[in-house]
């Protein structure tokens, strides 16, 4: 019995050793107790701060002021850019939990890592590694000079691999790959159609000097991203001696703005949503280890992989494995073997493409970039110093052949639908100039941007592109409120673009009629519900009493038509809301603005606009019945060349330049502007930022105001 005693006690003892092992191996205390060299390499580069906290970087070379900037974005969230790192190493389960392993998941089935080390110095530039060397040389001397802020141990020093990496990695899953890798991980069928599951959208405008009341050329950037996290937006102005002068917005990890302007042009850029990605069934030997292609038996290739996953203070070491085909990655699951075949498979020069962008100068050079196609999907809404401006429906789109339901499951032993290159740049649809003088897109088919008679045509191109269909509310509106407009003037583009109505073309406000039109007589409630409803002006703008209900029924119909999906049941809809409203604001018509708010820190403020209105705004809902805005609607920009060719901007961010810093005078000192939908200048040439620069600084040193 002693004996049986004595080997328990010894197993607790082990056990608990294990565990206080893992909790402090894996601990931010630990990780903080580590340090790293700071960079040897020199760079010529110093950081300017305009009042708001913007960085404005200037360096000798285009490397040091991508060293600089590097520096300067993680003064403002260097604990977002951990994140992002983690990510680009497959370690994101480590400080996420289930849904990080998820990622790490899709980033070994990918292969990531392997394509960046096949061709890191074959495929990216002299120029690109330079840019995302000194990049990453940048978060290096942070991080050696800020050890205690470390989330992870062991994540730094970073290299311009893991710079690629990131950028490799995430391209894919703007346009939905994770759909079809989230269906078949889950034993479910792939998605026919394509697009990504949560409401990404974006907005982009551009306006000729033919239709502007002062000869400019107009354009809006509008992109609606989560407003904290990995993908949300960060502004900077990246400019060196040697041509390099972009400022924009861009996501953690990115060393140059993937949206905004240089001297001489610019461009916006919204998802979009072509079906990119094709799924094919595998036949297996009886033993699982072979598939057959053709007339041959090919061994599936195998790789045993570890997730680690935070659980508490704990991180558990979970073994996958994960295969491979001619076809590419292949998910095995209870229904069979799938390969995954998606467009931009082995793509690493991202990251190339917009930093070529950001030098380009022309429109002519600015599409030669664009040729590359090594950004896979997103649209990309153009303008310039000429006047010129454009919509490019981008997207690498597969080469495949006819014969096939390329939206179903693909034979995976036949050869022949195996397709190993691309459509030509020349089938991309591509609007130049239209004589109506505008174009937008808000997530919409790419024969819906400016004036009907001027729109191209969808039966020109081949159905096996797979180009998308999808209309939505923004879509409408857009459509509808400039093709009104005569001459379309800074305040009239303004008012389109902070537009929060809604079309009844759209499933929306199908979805609503359909409310209005049920019979509710049998219950009081649903009657008065009913009733309020009736009243709504279309708008989610306060001035109305219905607005909060209308708000509170869009929401899921938005999201149900955004996803391609079949809209909810009208009846349970509106019960829904009605007992809400009844439940937390004892009445059905409260203020919107009692409603939807904007907290950040000590900011708490009233929103307008709402689910796929062009002011996009969506929310989380707190227990105590307010709606918390966390994504839609976010980094902003309104640039224009005047008659003369020089350009000009104003821009806003939700929050503010130090987004994850609640002790900076910028985490939320745009908040106000946001919300009154008013913007701020951007400071972009020298003499317009010398008046107004707080503090000028080197990497390592500090902002001293």
């Amino acid at each position: 019995m002693r004996i049986a005693l004595k080997i328990v006690l010894v197993l607790v003892l082990a056990i608990a050793s294990i565990a206080a092992i893992n909790i402090a191996h894996n601990s931010s205390w630990y990780a903080q107790r580590s340090t790293i060299e700071e960079p040897s390499a020199e760079y010529d580069v110093v950081i300017r701060r305009d009042s708001y906290g913007v960085p404005h970087i200037l360096g000798e070379t285009d490397a040091d002021a991508a060293f600089g900037f590097a520096y300067a974005h993680a003064e403002d969230d260097f604990f977002t850019l951990q994140e992002s790192l983690a990510a680009s190493r497959g370690r994101a389960g480590e400080l996420l939990g289930i849904d990080g392993a998820a990622r790490d998941y899709a980033y070994h089935l990918l292969n990531v890592r392997a394509d960046v080390e096949a061709g890191y110095e074959s495929e990216l530039s002299p120029e690109t590694r330079a840019l995302i060397e000194a990049y990453a040389d940048g978060i290096n001397l942070y991080a050696a000079r800020h050890p205690e802020e470390f989330r992870l141990r062991g994540l730094f020093p970073v290299t311009g691999r893991d710079v690629a990496a990131g950028g490799a990695f995430n391209t894919p899953f703007f346009y939905g790959l994770d759909r079809t890798l989230g269906a078949l991980a889950s034993n479910e069928a792939p998605p026919r159609d394509s697009g990504p599951d949560t409401e990404r959208g974006s907005n982009g405008i551009a306006i000729a000097p033919s239709r502007t009341d002062d000869g400019s050329t107009r354009l809006i950037v509008n992109s609606h991203q989560p407003w904290t996290g990995p993908v949300a937006w960060y502004e900077a102005h990246v400019t060196s001696r040697n041509g390099l002068d972009m400022i924009g917005g861009l996501f953690p990890g990115l060393p140059i703005p993937a949206v905004g302007h240089n001297r001489h042009l610019g461009w916006a850029a919204t998802v979009n949503r072509p079906d990119l990605v094709d799924v094919y069934e595998l036949t297996l030997d009886e033993d699982g280890e072979n598939y057959r292609y053709g007339d041959e038996w090919r061994p599936l290739e195998s790789r045993r992989i570890w997730l680690h996953v935070a659980r508490g203070p704990f991180v558990i070491p979970i073994p996958r494995t994960v295969y491979r085909s001619v076809h590419g990655p292949v998910i095995v699951n209870d229904n069979g073997a799938f390969a995954i075949r998606y467009a931009g498979i082995g793509e690493i020069r991202a990251i190339e493409q917009f930093y070529r962008m950001a030098r380009a100068q022309s429109f002519d050079e600015w599409v030669d970039v664009m040729r590359m196609q090594a950004i896979p999907s997103f649209n990309f809404i153009y303008a310039d110093e000429t006047g010129r401006i454009a919509r490019l429906y981008n997207a690498r789109f597969p080469g495949r052949v006819a014969g096939y339901d390329w939206r179903g499951i693909l034979p995976g032993d036949d050869p022949r639908a195996l397709w190993t290159g691309n459509a030509p740049f020349e089938d991309v649809p591509f609007l130049i100039d239209p004589p109506a003088g505008y174009v937008f897109d808000s997530n919409n088919t790419p024969c819906i941007a400016t004036a009907p008679t001027n729109n191209l045509d969808c039966d020109s191109f081949s159905p096996l592109l797979g180009i998308e269909t999808y209309t939505t509310n923004r879509m409408y509106r857009a459509a509808e409120l400039l093709s009104a407009l005569n001459r379309i003037g800074r305040e009239e583009l303004l008012t389109v673009k902070y537009d929060t109505g809604y079309s009844r073309q759209h499933r929306i406000g199908i979805f609503l009629q359909q409310v209005l039109d049920l019979d509710v007589r049998d219950d009081a409630e649903l009657a008065e519900a009913q009733a309020m409803l009736a009243r709504w002006d279309w708008n989610l703008d306060n001035r109305g009493p219905a607005d909060t209900i209308a708000a509170l029924l869009i929401r899921p119909i938005a999201r149900q038509a955004y996803r391609n999906l079949d809209l909810p049941d009208p009846r349970e809809e509106l019960e829904a809301a009605n007992a809400f409203l009844r439940e937390h604001y004892g009445r059905l018509d409260p203020p919107l603005h009692d409603f939807l708010r904007l907290r950040r820190g000590d900011v708490d403020l009233p929103l307008t606009g709402g689910p796929d209105a062009l002011r996009a705004i969506y929310w989380t809902e707190t227990d105590g019945g307010q709606a918390l805005a966390s994504i839609g609607d976010s980094y902003i920009m309104d640039i224009w060349w005047d008659a003369g060719g020089r350009v000009h901007s104003e821009s806003v961010h939700q929050f503010g330049a130090a987004v994850e810093r609640p002790g900076s005078p910028h985490y939320n000192d745009q908040s106000r502007l946001f919300a009154a939908m008013r913007m701020k200048p951007t400071r972009f040439h020298a003499e317009d930022l010398a008046p107004d620069i707080v503090c000028t600084y080197r990497p390592g040193e500090s902002c001293q105001r």
